[in-house]
């Protein structure tokens, strides 16, 4: 059976896990590792036939693994059904058993194994890629790094079997990598499929189910991009009022920084608040109040009693937008600190925490990957290299909540990792940043516990920004998501 993006079942796994049900599977009895290929190649021949890219030639990769017998079988069926099929094959001089077995059928079937990459390629409509599966690890080195540059540049429509060579399936990193417009993955969805580098990889992804379900042990680590009905946002009652729908402050708008606050103001009033204030620099109140009315404004230029005021006042602060490094955004940083109320620290108030690294159980840390790499005193490279290490080193650095941005988005609390492949290119604009800071607040402040409060928000911001993609995503705006988030937030 094949699922489409939509369908996909919402548990990831690691590669290690997806490799023990296999052995599982088979040391069942149920299904031999000849058959589990041939299941997979199977698959492959459905869906090339389900999106009808059976006409013209086709190019099939097939490398050293199960993944090169995955492609094996896939040329064989696309052969018996009369397609014009040319095979490159990387090859070995003690090849594996699945690998002897799928050569032997697709030869027996009429087919011929190529070594030439430019013959092999040459007027291909479609491409098989079937190279590097999810035991890769390391670099793309030569010869395969040069044949993965070729199919790139090919112009043909790309399938991908299992991951998109180059890519790791635990992390979705990868330097050089088949980008892919869909990836077929078998038996599970591998983490790494939905995250960093895989995101601009793997095109549509699908998944076949060749029978591992019931030999997949338990994950901790779920796929949450189409959750949108079942992530416990309270329902509002009738006789609700402002007071009791929850009340931000938002902290944030050093000198020249207005916009900041002022967007993830109106954010949290659009992911439903009942009542927020801003905290910032007396000068910037006509930017904030005069385009939003609805907000309330407190300027500060020293931390004083009404200062604290406004922080007890509130159900949640959310910190950071535009705050700056200054003297008047860490005494600020500090006095949210000392209320002890529920937060959402993000932007430059990531930057001051990493000065002064502190733990909390209370609050949810929102940041892209320079800021994270900051956070745990290592290059953006490294975050990036493996970004599920990053999210699980930054919690338990800093406790609470961690939101690491990005393509694929992480939520992790200590215990469940959420993964959120939503969004575009349109969010990386400024503000885009602060609008998810605000949203991810009002939920916290309408009763949602921290974690969902952050997955959900993260859903919202995405789809948000899916939607409003639709008139483009170059030129796309921050502020151009607020339709959207209050479209979006009454279905949660």
């Amino acid at each position: 059976m094949l699922f489409t993006e939509a369908l996909l079942p919402q548990e990831l796994y690691s590669a290690q896990m997806i490799r023990d049900a296999e052995v599982s599977f088979i040391d069942s009895q149920e299904v031999s590792l000849i058959e589990l290929i041939e299941r997979a190649g199977q698959a492959a021949f459905e869906l090339l036939k389900n999106v009808e890219r059976l006409s013209g030639n086709i190019s099939v990769f097939a490398g050293y693994g199960n993944n090169g017998a995955d492609a094996y079988i896939c040329a064989t069926l696309l052969l018996e059904a009369g397609c014009n099929v040319q095979l490159y094959a990387m090859e070995r001089a003690e090849p594996r058993v699945g690998i002897s077995h799928a050569k032997a059928a697709f030869i027996a079937a009429g087919g011929r194994v190529l070594d030439d990459v430019k013959l092999a390629l040459d007027g291909a409509d479609v491409v098989i890629d079937g190279l590097l599966g999810t035991g890769f690890h390391g670099e793309v080195e030569a010869p395969i790094a040069s044949i993965i540059d070729a199919i790139n540049k090919h112009n043909g429509w790309i399938l991908s079997l299992d991951i998109p060579s180059g890519i790791k399936a635990d992390t979705g990193a990868g330097v050089v990598a088949v980008k892919a417009d869909a990836t077929l993955t078998f038996g599970a969805v591998k983490q790494g499929l939905v995250t960093g580098k895989a995101r601009d990889c793997v095109g549509c992804l699908w998944l076949a189910d060749i029978g591992l379900t019931p030999f997949l042990p338990q994950t901790s680590c779920f796929n949450i991009a189409h959750r949108m009905t079942d992530l416990g946002l309270p329902t509002r009652a009738r006789n609700s009022h402002k007071g009791a729908c929850g009340k931000v402050t938002v902290i944030g708008g050093d000198v020249g920084m207005a916009g900041a606050p002022r967007l993830a103001g109106e954010s949290c009033l659009r992911a439903g608040a009942g009542l927020v204030a801003v905290v910032s620099r007396p000068q910037h109140l006509p930017v904030i109040n005069s385009g939003r009315p609805e907000l309330m404004f407190w300027g500060c230029e020293l931390v004083d009693m009404e200062v604290y005021q406004r922080l007890g006042w509130a159900d949640v602060l959310l910190i950071g937008p535009g705050l700056g490094k200054r003297d008047w955004g860490y005494n600020l940083l500090k006095a949210t600190g000392l209320s002890d109320k529920p937060s959402v620290v993000d932007a430059d108030a990531l930057n001051l925490l990493s000065l002064e690294p502190q733990k909390q159980n209370n609050w949810v840390l929102t940041p892209h990957s320079g800021e994270a790499a900051r956070l745990l005193g290592v290059s953006i490279d490294e975050v990036e290299c493996d970004r599920f290490a990053a999210v699980y080193a930054l919690q338990k650095k800093y406790g609470g909540v961690i939101v690491l941005k990005g393509a694929g988005t992480l939520i992790y609390d200590g215990t469940h990792c959420h993964v959120a492949p939503v969004g575009n290119p349109g969010l990386a604009s400024g503000g885009s940043g602060d609008v998810l800071g605000g949203i991810i607040a009002a939920l916290m402040a309408q009763g949602m516990n921290n974690m969902d409060a952050a997955s959900a928000g993260v859903v919202v911001h995405g789809v948000a920004a899916d939607m409003a993609a639709k008139e483009g995503e170059r030129g796309m705006l921050a502020c151009d998501l607020f339709p959207y988030i209050r479209l979006l937030v009454d279905k949660i």
